[in-house]
């Protein structure tokens, strides 16, 4: 299917948008409980794409800016992982490994990402961002699981991370509908995301707190399951 550019542009400002709007989220709910909203390999695998798209080979305007603002957010991500991490991991990881598996994991993830890149000749990285994407949607449920309480998560992380991946799936469904790799990405992003903001809706309502509003019930309700 030949697409427009003005489409192709919408679909893409649409998905950089509700990322960004993800993004924030993740940060604004990690300050306020002390805590990080993204995997650490998930955040190894997403700043090194967008690092590797924003400045070692650049996309086409408008996504190579879409890419740095993402970059940007991602940035602060791993700062409060730095800061938050060793407290949020509890007992599950000796303090003496963590910073060499947030290290490990950037440079794992960069390596995957370019090497990936490499031996498909994909440069416009949808192999590598839709992949990145399915292991996000998977860690983001088992992160739920491990988690007490609701740090760090909200509904709306749930929704806009799920149509700020869709709205690319589509897209590139219609450029390509042939491609078997692409088309299971696709699916399996979508069912684990489903699943994931089911999951998040779920807890609150059991917690009760009102799933649509971050109020001080919310927080006091993360800090009960601390």
């Amino acid at each position: 299917m030949t697409l427009s550019i003005e489409v192709i542009w919408a679909f893409q400002i649409g998905s950089g948008i509700c990322w960004a709007i993800v993004y924030f989220l993740i940060i604004k709910r990690g300050f306020e409980d002390q805590t990080y909203g993204m995997p650490i390999a998930a955040l190894g695998a997403n700043i090194s794409w967008e690092f590797i798209f924003s400045f070692i080979h650049p996309h086409p305007s408008p996504q190579v800016y879409i890419n740095i603002i993402w970059f940007i957010f991602d940035v602060i991500i791993l700062f409060q992982i730095i800061r938050f991490g060793k407290k949020s991991i509890n007992d599950s990881l000796p303090d003496v490994y963590f910073y060499p598996v947030v290290f490990l994991a950037i440079l794992l993830g960069f390596g995957l990402v370019y090497a990936i890149s490499v031996e498909f000749d994909d440069w416009h990285g949808r192999y590598t961002a839709f992949g990145q994407n399915l292991m996000m949607s998977i860690l983001f449920v088992i992160m739920h699981f491990r988690r007490k309480n609701l740090s760090g998560q909200s509904v709306y992380i749930a929704l806009f991370k799920m149509v700020g991946t869709a709205l690319p799936s589509i897209l590139f469904f219609s450029l390509a509908p042939d491609s078997i790799l692409l088309n299971t990405l696709y699916c399996g992003i979508l069912f684990f995301d489903v699943l994931y903001t089911i999951l998040v809706y779920t807890k609150s309502t059991k917690m009760g707190i009102n799933p649509w509003k971050l109020d001080s019930s919310y927080k006091r309700s993360v800090n009960a399951g601390r």
